[in-house]
Order: C-alpha cells, then structure tokens, then sequence
C-alpha cells in the first residue's frame, strides 16, 4: 500500500490585488446577487463569465420549493453563456456569495455538480477556465478546476 499526495495550486490575495479586468469580473459576479431568487436559504450567489470575445454573462442561484430543481449560479451562467454563444469557450468565471449579514468573508467555492460542468467546459474547449472565488477577507484565483477536483470523471475514464 502507497500514500499518495494530491497538491493544487492557487493563489489567495486582496480584492485590490486583482487587474482591473479581474476586478470588473468579481463586481460583476457580486452584482449578480442581486438576481438570486433564494426565499428559503436567503443565500444569494452570482456568478459572472467572461467568454473569449470578451463577452460577459452572469448567472444567479434560483431556489425552489422542491430543492433538487434548485440551479446554482454557476450552471445558470454557462448554460445561458452555451445557449447564446456555443462556439465561444469560456475562459473565466467570477463567483460571489452573500447572506443576510452581508458578503460572505471567505470565498465560496462550486458544489460537486457545478465542478463538474465546468470541468466538461474545460474538456469541450480544450483550455483552462480561470477562477475567481470572492470573499471579504480576499480572493482565491484559481488556473483550472481541475485543482479543485483533483481527481475528476472525464470521457477518458471511461476507456
């Protein structure tokens, strides 16, 4: 029997610290709260993508009675992205979450459902999706979601 080591990289750092394309990414992703239909958890996330045009989509969690049909802002930020603009890859994506007291101090990250569709992003166009997950107290840029999930289902596993 081996221990193995799984090692991801990303960078945390000051809001401040970011380009200012990053920076308009982020505000984006934080104005998109606004949007968020979330009557039960009265957690509000956005998410904001920049696609390779330079185009901007946002996306914002819309809540249900019935939680499963529940959509993340993720998902609803790329689907919209992938239904207006299919030939455009994605190559970067801003997410902001808040709760009654405000914005969350630490960042957020993807659940396990929306990791996935970012990662078959990633697959389908063959490039890197760059994160930003915000938080009060900093930023954590992240290359790929792939160091978020290291050890991730793709077509290749299935051979």
């Amino acid at each position: 029997m081996e221990t193995i080591q799984l090692k991801q990289n990303m960078l945390f750092c000051r809001f401040d610290e970011l380009t200012n394309d990053e920076q308009q990414l982020v505000r984006k992703a934080m104005d998109a709260t606004d949007n968020s239909y979330s009557p039960y958890s009265k957690f509000r996330v956005g998410a904001a993508i920049r696609l390779a045009d330079g185009r901007e989509i946002i996306g914002a969690n819309q809540e249900n009675a019935a939680f499963p049909v529940t959509l993340c802002a993720e998902r609803t930020a790329i689907f919209a992205a992938q239904a207006q603009y299919p030939d455009q890859p994605i190559v970067a994506l801003a997410i902001a979450a808040r709760n009654e007291n405000g914005f969350t101090v630490d960042p957020v990250s993807p659940c396990g459902s929306c990791r996935q569709v970012i990662l078959e992003i990633e697959q389908r166009y063959h490039q890197s999706v760059k994160i930003y997950l915000y938080g009060t107290r900093g930023v954590y840029v992240i290359n790929t979601v792939r160091d978020l999930l290291p050890l991730c289902f793709v077509e290749e596993s299935m051979l």
